[in-house]
């Protein structure tokens, strides 16, 4: 049972004195363990073999608690892990008792595996005692490596960043009845404030194969295990290491060749080199430079198919953007972000395709200063495209956090964009969008250039101590060259979790000037200017018998309107979840949505002549079930099926995924996406068939190839990379690219790039 506060949505969040909730007893008792982390007087040797007199002597973490499918009894095989540390290294080791009869799942021997996918376990650490930001590092029984970030205090599955890489060390040998794997980590690879007493850790097993997630400490099953809200205390007999002169420089050479058939132009054969350096200013404060970066070696974007008026937003996989990224990237809410990294390096030609824009150089300081503070600057500049209409542009963005109450935080920043070089404006030279625009000034449209851009706001972003209350709540404001007045943005957000029970609620407003060029703000070019609301309500039902492990019903109520109040989107919302204890999941949802166009729209073809027109009402209801199966297996499936009515006609679909793992060598997956649309004004078909396949010979060596074949884009495009990790965080790419006319196979384009890579410690 429990009762709203009675100040929720009636006076502001800061009276309502939310830090000082009460806990369960049940939580109280399982919280606050704590041990002891001593310095090695021996050698730790990676061999797994817990034999050192440092292991024998360290304290042990032990008595795991699940956490998934049920938090009510200890796994079914414990774990134990102890840690310890010289001048240079902290040192993890586990032992992980297993049935080691049935083989281990692991998809691949690929670094950065998929977490649900594999069995694995390992360390998160909050090494600036805050209960907000961190590190974790995981390992599997095949001695594959996976590390990332930890932002916002590990509150949800989006807190968690795998895509930062460090250089570390490990081992794992496998047992009769066990198996136990040591790491070596590096301190020069993480930030961490050495000056701080305790740091707040837990260790958390996904052992896939009897589907069990557990934890050291208790964590309820509502609440992700591994979020800081959940650690228990290492306590540091002697201080931890302060690291003299860390240096890493990470110089790169490419070469490529490269043919535009669709344009006619001649195969360009080039040559560049590059470098970045990161530089630790303190253990906990970062300086991250990078000279004329390439970035050919990072993932192909997987294409979706948009059938919706607003932009997708893929994610950010560069290594440059990663580290603190979440001080960057976190203020506003996701539909009103000022800032974000594609936006720099990346831009969409006349037929929407994005294209690289060079990077001349960029520099970045991040981290935490003292206990409380911490700041980020970033600084970028991009050198001219022409053929997008882009001139020389600088980019800056500057952000200062304060931790406040337990865990919650609030944040002032800036961020600036600037057109370098102009001189006199061109029109057929600079036609950019971000640069030039219609501007009524009280008798006309006129054609407007704008010279910067600037965003500046504050936030902030609650977190409590238990993780039932989360909030945001913020005020952004733009200034360009086009406008002075209703160039705002602000909102507020505020969930409530509980075991049986969650619920969140919400809303945002987007002036009509509002401009964040540097920004995701998808709706705006729609609207021009909206409000925003949503709330959604779930419940969760454990039945204590059978094949289910919790389902349960959600009801959620989105809107949208014009500044001047007209409703012009609503989507009344009812699904229901099941979770099986084998790891499959069922779910069904039902949409009802209204929709009054403030724009011209054709879902059909977006640069066809016929559309609906602006002011057309149109309600209608759609239909999707979808089924998960067991991850466990050998083969596994996703399907989705889709129906109903949409717009003034039907829309039918059919989506998922069929994967085959041959282990631990690398899996074959097909992803699929079909839809049938028919309109009054006209019917397509569209299909998006992706098939992939990751080989792994060795966990040094890695071939991905993805074909993605898009009939709504008329395009097939093929991207092939063959990775040798000769050192640790060291590679030799080969990457071939090429796109071709689905008919007949014609090429439209083609690159080949060889790429290598070097980490050197100073």
């Amino acid at each position: 049972m429990f009762t709203y506060p009675k100040c929720l949505f009636i006076i502001p969040f800061f009276f309502c004195g939310f830090e000082f909730e009460e806990v369960s007893a049940q939580e109280k008792n399982k919280q606050g363990i704590e041990f002891t982390i001593r310095k090695a007087r021996g050698t730790v040797k990676l061999d797994g073999i817990i034999n050192e007199p440092d292991w024998t002597t360290a304290d042990i973490a032990t008595n795991f608690y699940m956490n998934s499918p049920v938090d009510t009894m200890a796994p079914y095989y414990q774990s134990k892990a102890r840690v310890t540390f010289d001048d240079h290294f902290l040192y993890v080791s586990f032992v992980c008792y297993d049935n080691m009869e049935k083989p281990n799942i692991v998809q691949s021997l690929r670094r950065d595996f998929d977490y649900d996918l594999n069995d694995n376990i390992g360390i998160f650490i909050d090494p600036y005692n805050d209960h907000t930001n961190g590190f974790y590092f995981l390992i599997t029984p095949y001695n594959v490596q996976h590390e990332g970030i930890v932002y916002g205090g590990g509150t949800s599955g989006d807190s968690f960043n795998n895509n930062w890489d460090n250089k570390w060390y490990s081992h794992v040998v496998r047992y009769a009845d066990k198996w136990i794997a040591e790491m070596a980590i590096p301190f020069r690879s993480f930030r961490y404030n050495n000056s701080v007493e305790n740091w707040n850790v837990t260790f958390l097993r996904h052992d896939l194969k009897h589907n069990q997630l557990s934890s050291w400490i208790a964590t309820p099953i509502q609440y992700v295990p591994a979020s800081f809200a959940y650690t228990g205390k290492m306590k540091w007999e002697t201080q931890a290491p302060r690291m003299g002169q860390n240096i890493s420089l990470i110089p790169y050479m490419v070469g490529s060749s490269s043919q535009d058939a669709e344009n006619k132009v001649p195969t360009n054969n080039t040559m560049s080199a590059g470098l970045d350096a990161k530089v630790a200013i303190t253990p906990a404060l970062n300086l991250d430079l990078t000279i004329n970066p390439d970035f050919s070696n990072v993932d192909v974007d997987r294409q979706v198919i948009n059938l919706t008026r607003f932009e997708y937003q893929y994610p950010e996989r560069r290594t440059f953007f990663l580290e603190n990224s979440d001080l960057f990237s976190s203020p506003g809410y996701p539909p009103t972000r000022p800032f974000f990294s594609r936006r720099i390096g990346l831009a969409s030609d006349s037929s929407g395709n994005l294209q690289k824009v060079p990077i001349a150089y960029g520099a970045r300081i991040s981290g935490k200063i003292g206990k409380n503070w911490r700041i980020g600057a970033m600084n970028l500049q991009t050198k001219k495209k022409e053929n997008l209409g882009l001139p020389d542009q600088n980019y800056t963005v500057a952000v200062v956090q304060r931790q406040i109450f337990s865990r919650s935080n609030i944040d002032f920043f800036v961020v600036n964009k600037q057109s370098l070089g102009m001189g006199n404006y061109d029109s057929a030279k600079y036609y950019n969008n971000d640069l030039v625009r219609n501007v009524w000034d009280g008798t006309k449209n006129t054609k407007k250039l704008n010279l910067y851009n600037r965003v500046i706001g504050a936030d902030f972003n609650l977190f409590t101590k238990s993780n039932r209350w989360n909030g945001d709540f913020y005020y952004h404001k733009s200034f360009d060259d086009f406008s002075t007045n209703n160039n705002y943005s602000y909102g507020g957000f505020l969930s409530y979790s509980t075991r049986y029970f969650n619920t969140f609620g919400g809303q945002y407003v987007v002036g009509k000037n509002y401009n964040a060029e540097v920004g995701f703000v998808p709706a705006q070019s729609v609207y021009n200017g909206f409000i925003n609301g949503f709330n959604r309500v779930e419940g969760k039902i454990y039945p204590k018998v059978g094949s289910i492990t919790n389902m349960g019903p959600g009801l959620e109520f989105d809107r949208t309107q014009l500044l001047n109040g007209t409703m012009t989107d609503k989507a009344f919302i009812l699904d229901y979840t099941i979770n099986y204890r084998n790891t499959s999941r069922l779910y069904g949802t039902v949409q009802r949505i209204f929709s009054l166009l403030p724009q011209s729209f054709n879902p059909i073809d977006p640069h066809g002549d016929v559309s609906f027109q602006p002011g057309q009402k149109f309600e209608w209801t759609e239909y999707n079930v979808q089924y998960n199966s067991d991850s466990r297996k050998v083969f596994t499936y996703t399907v989705k099926a889709s129906g109903g009515q949409f717009y003034d006609g039907q829309k039918r679909g059919l989506s998922g995924t069929i994967s085959y793992r041959y282990q631990p060598y690398g899996n074959i997956t097909v992803t699929y996406d079909y839809n049938d649309i028919r309109m009054s004004y006209g019917s397509a078909k569209f299909l998006l068939i992706s098939p992939r396949m990751d080989l792994t010979f060795t966990n040094k060596l890695f071939f991905t190839t993805i074909v993605q074949y898009n009939t709504r884009y008329d395009n097939m495009a093929l991207n092939a990379r063959l990775q040798w990790r000769y050192k640790p965080v060291s590679d030799f790419f080969v990457v071939y690219t090429e796109n071709y006319l689905p008919e007949h196979l014609v090429s439209k384009n083609r690159a080949l790039v060889v790429k290598w890579t070097y980490w050197l410690n100073l």
